[in-house]
């Protein structure tokens, strides 16, 4: 892999890449990719104890030191938890990140999750990485990035727990064997130190570097591996159909 190669990582929250993709990023950063991982707010509605000036400033730290795992770059584009609308102002935001990064794949939330601020994120960057080309449409931002040259492949991380916002199973159709990456991953998800107290207040979920365990080995048994990711890559018109992970990972990629 060219060690130019962009790979960008957008996600609503702090944490959320490294449950559903740090594994596949980490393979990525080894190979020489430049990693960028991109939250669309700091987490400031993650705490029962702390107000939110407080915990966004923690958990932007825990971010940028889990991105440092792997030599990658951390940054919030500052929107707000339960407020990320699909609006032109956040799309300008995205659109913005997807032209500066330029990347040669994209990974973000499934498009039905368990939350509206996954899915607006997934909705929006859909719209950033197909319009990302397009040099009629202005961010905003002074001075603006180039237009990117062509759609970015797009892989949709799984839900959390492998299940929509019914309940319905997610069946990935792209599996990235982890098994030489998942105490990289375990060590980024470690670094988000003060999510243990909100996600078990919030969603009962007691230790979550258990749950991520249990995704992993689903997601393994279903590709025929110890641990995999799952992903679905978007094959809309317009949009690569070329599974570029398989290009850049070989024999690590199923499906």
């Amino acid at each position: 892999m060219q060690s130019s190669i962009r790979i960008l990582a957008l996600f609503a929250h702090p944490d959320d890449a490294e449950f559903l993709c740090a594994g596949t990023l980490a393979h990525l950063a080894e190979r020489g990719a430049t990693v960028y991982i991109v939250t669309m707010t700091p987490g400031d509605c993650g705490s029962t104890i702390l107000p939110s000036s407080r915990i966004s400033r923690i958990r932007r730290q825990e971010a940028k030191r889990s991105a440092a795992v792997i030599r990658a770059e951390y940054a919030c584009l500052e929107e707000r938890d339960l407020s990320i609308f699909y609006e032109r102002k956040t799309i300008q935001k995205v659109m913005e990140q997807v032209r500066r990064t330029d990347p040669a794949i994209v990974f973000t939330h499934s498009p039905s999750d368990y939350m509206v601020d996954h899915e607006t994120t997934s909705r929006i960057c859909q719209t950033a990485c197909f319009g990302a080309c397009a040099p009629n449409y202005r961010t905003g931002a002074r001075p603006p990035a180039k237009p990117t040259r062509a759609i970015p492949p797009l892989y949709y991380a799984q839900p959390l727990g492998n299940r929509d916002i019914l309940g319905t199973e997610v069946r990935p159709s792209v599996y990235v064997n982890i098994e030489a990456t998942r105490e990289t991953k375990s060590r980024m998800l470690a670094c988000h130190e003060s999510q243990g107290a909100w996600l078990q207040a919030q969603q009962g979920l007691e230790c979550p570097a258990n749950l991520m365990l249990e995704m992993t080995e689903k997601a393994g048994a279903l590709a025929g591996f110890r641990w995999a990711e799952g992903f679905r890559q978007h094959l809309g018109h317009g949009f690569p159909q070329q599974n570029v992970l398989r290009d850049f990972l070989g024999d690590l990629v199923r499906g």
